[in-house]
């Protein structure tokens, strides 16, 4: 990888960085025409997918039972590290839990919010070139932590299913369990099929094809946010070590040759040593060939800023999924950061800690989402509904001011609902009166 200076990159460059779609628009039409067929000619299209891009003939979809029977047939260490990462996320994901709450105002209005699970969602994890096992735990606890009653997987098919992936399903909590893959899986949850039942949400990572899925369902059936391909940037100062930033590119380049991996270094001799680190770590990958492909993103590379001031702005502009500080004064960067979808401090919390064991979510906006919105939570999986109570002179304090904007609207029956009200207790109360008399 060669060096770049921030001053000098053009627009062209600029556009690429920062307005990156990691290739979803250019196979919309393509994946369109997918979705379509699920949802028209259901567990045919999907088995006729499977054929075609996965190169599996799938038997029965419902894969649920081959779940516990890979959780017990895994080694013990794998199994306990399964269960050490998702008690973890567990952990991580039960302090996001809302509390309903009503709260009583001197005025006489009583006012809350409570929250109730979404009943059935669809959780996407990942397979195909690598295994995810981790996806499965990022997916579906939340949503068991958020107690939906129903939590559907759909992963890719494979004449073996990865058994890691599986027992990590099982792990987690899943209650169904489909074998099928790409933007055919996001299709058939979205819209159903004669063997896959129709959720209300999709959430999860995946490659571009389900990441242009997901926006192509978008409206039918809720998502959480277009995930994926994977983005890191590492912002690096003086102090960093060039082999730890260039490993944190690497472990996240392997995933897809769409990825974005970025270094933005206030030091030319870290800038360059990182280049260099790079190059040549990633020659002793196993998966050089997908690394190579990201590292030829025009969203990725390795950047010089002239301060850090011009780092970080780079970094808020880039908005990326994963942002690693490797710099001295990490909390005070920290400060002046808004836009990341998760932030890793300091140069012993390596990416692939999020990824995996720490506990926080690694579903996670990328494509400069986190602009707008966090990672996966919790609260996806959440309906919150507000309630409210007004006594009768909590009615009479807003009389005035509901009739005024309710008449300013044109919206006589508005008003009339409040008065209605106001007159009947008006004419009780003259009766009283008269009865006191």
């Amino acid at each position: 990888m060669n060096v770049q200076s921030i001053a000098d990159l053009g627009p062209e460059r600029r556009r690429a960085l920062f307005e990156r779609d990691a290739g979803i628009e250019a196979i919309r039409g393509d994946v369109r025409g997918i979705v379509e067929r699920v949802r028209e000619e259901g567990d045919v299209a999907v088995r006729e997918f499977c054929r075609e891009f996965d190169d599996v003939d799938v038997g029965n979809l419902d894969v649920t039972d081959a779940t516990e029977r890979a959780y017990e047939a895994i080694d013990d260490e794998t199994r306990e590290a399964i269960e050490t990462a998702a008690e973890n996320v567990r952990e991580f994901h039960e302090r996001q839990l809302p509390a309903d709450w009503r709260e009583e105002f001197d005025d006489g209005r009583e006012l809350g919010r409570r929250f109730r699970p979404i009943e059935r969602v669809g959780v996407y994890v990942p397979g195909g070139a690598a295994a995810y096992p981790s996806s499965a735990l990022m997916g579906v606890i939340p949503a068991t932590v958020a107690g939906v009653e129903t939590v559907c997987v759909a992963t890719p098919p494979a004449k073996e299913i990865n058994p890691v992936t599986l027992a990590a399903i099982h792990a987690a909590g899943a209650d169904e369990v489909y074998s099928v893959g790409g933007a055919q899986a996001i299709g058939a949850l979205a819209y159903g099929t004669e063997s896959v039942t129709r959720v209300q949400k999709v959430v999860g990572p995946g490659n571009r094809w389900v990441t242009a899925a997901k926006a192509e369902v978008k409206g039918d059936c809720e998502i959480d946010f277009l995930a994926g391909p994977s983005e890191v940037l590492v912002i690096a100062d003086a102090t960093a070590d060039p082999e730890f930033v260039a490993a944190d590119l690497l472990a996240q380049a392997e995933h897809d040759e769409n990825a974005s991996v970025v270094a933005v270094a206030t030091d030319r001799e870290v800038a360059e040593a990182v280049a260099e680190a790079t190059d040549r770590q990633a020659a002793a990958r196993e998966r050089e060939g997908t690394i190579r492909g990201a590292l030829d993103n025009d969203a990725s590379g390795v950047f010089l800023a002239r301060s850090m001031s011009e780092a970080i702005s780079f970094a808020e502009a880039y908005a990326a999924e994963h942002l690693s500080i490797q710099a001295d004064e990490d909390e005070s960067i920290l400060e002046r950061i808004d836009n990341a979808g998760s932030v890793f401090l300091g140069p012993y919390t390596p990416v692939a800690a999020g990824d995996y064991a720490s506990g926080t979510n690694h579903v996670l906006p990328t494509n400069g989402l986190a602009k707008v919105t966090g990672g996966l939570s919790v609260e996806h999986f959440l309906r919150a509904s507000t309630v409210q109570r007004l006594s009768p002179d909590g009615l009479d304090s807003l009389s005035d001011t509901i009739d005024t904007l309710a008449r300013a609207e044109g919206l006589e029956g508005h008003a009339e609902s409040v008065a209605v009200r106001v007159r009947e207790r008006d004419e009780r109360e003259v009766d009283r009166d008269r009865l006191r008399e």
